[in-house]
């Protein structure tokens, strides 16, 4: 039985358990199609690195996705995702440049597993995190230039809570995403993450990678432009439901070497319908 790309992207979408997709659902139908099927795009690109064990299958994997994206431009998508994405695009303003930043992203994965410091970092996070916020608040309904400042900076701070939520999933998949200089900073090494040893210091570590992570949502608030608030309410859903999370993984004193500590669905869609009716 063949499912529809829609059908597909849905699964995608659903499937992952993320907190975006509670944002999904309070979007009308339009709109919900466009960030479903990017969402879905983005989750395949990343997949693409977390379960291929082989760097250099993983490599040729995203090549052909870079080739997918300029075919779809072209006229000729050939994967669900694409075909999902494509009736979208010209309405949201989305460009081949917006998908390749993203795979490029990923690939940072493939070709790195430490960063040296937090500006290096910071490029990380804008190819897999600030882009997404990019295009999220285009589907969303930005009418201001100033929005798109926001949503960089929200994509930076929910990149941060992830980087604290997986240290140790992570960390078992080889990459330590911390920055090189702040762990020399705290004198905790990388085999100590790598064998789950929790230290004061390295709690110390996680509560300055905490409050860099409440700044840079502080930072996104106060760039969004009042116009656009109602619009981005989606994004507001998200970023009360990561926030939310990470204030308990605060609670639960940075255990995150062990597990992935997570919320609900129940309660992040508790959250989501919070939001929606205070409106931030």
């Amino acid at each position: 039985m063949t499912t529809s790309p829609e059908h597909y992207v849905q699964e995608k979408a659903a499937g992952s358990g993320s907190s975006f997709y509670y944002a999904f659902l309070f979007l009308p139908p339009e709109r919900r199609a466009a960030i479903t099927a990017f969402y879905a795009f983005c989750r395949e690109v990343d997949d693409v690195v977390d379960e291929t064990s082989d760097a250099g299958v993983a490599a040729t994997k995203l090549a052909w996705w870079r080739t997918e994206v300029q075919r779809a431009f072209s006229g000729e998508p050939t994967h669900p995702v694409m075909k999902a994405l494509m009736p979208h695009v010209t309405l949201y303003q989305i460009t081949p440049a917006h998908l390749l930043a993203v795979i490029e992203g990923c690939e940072m994965d493939l070709q790195q597993s430490r960063y040296l410091d937090y500006p290096g970092l910071k490029r990380y996070c804008h190819l897999v995190a600030g882009i997404v916020g990019e295009v999220a608040a285009r589907i969303f309904g930005q009418t201001e230039a100033a929005t798109t400042a926001y949503a960089h900076q929200m994509g930076l701070a929910f990149q941060l809570t992830n980087i604290i939520r997986d240290v140790g999933d992570d960390a078992r998949r080889g990459r330590i995403y911390l920055p090189i200089d702040e762990l020399k900073q705290f004198d905790v090494k990388a085999h100590e993450i790598l064998n789950r040893g929790y230290s004061e210091r390295f709690t110390a570590l996680m509560k300055f990678q905490a409050e860099r992570a409440h700044q840079a949502y502080d930072q996104a608030l106060a760039l969004l432009p009042a116009a656009d608030a109602r619009a981005q309410k989606p994004g507001l859903m998200m970023a009360n439901i990561y926030r939310t999370l990470l204030r308990e993984i605060e609670a639960a004193e940075f255990q995150v070497l062990h597990q992935r500590i997570s919320l609900t669905p129940v309660r992040k869609l508790w959250i989501a319908m919070k939001t929606n009716w205070r409106g931030r």
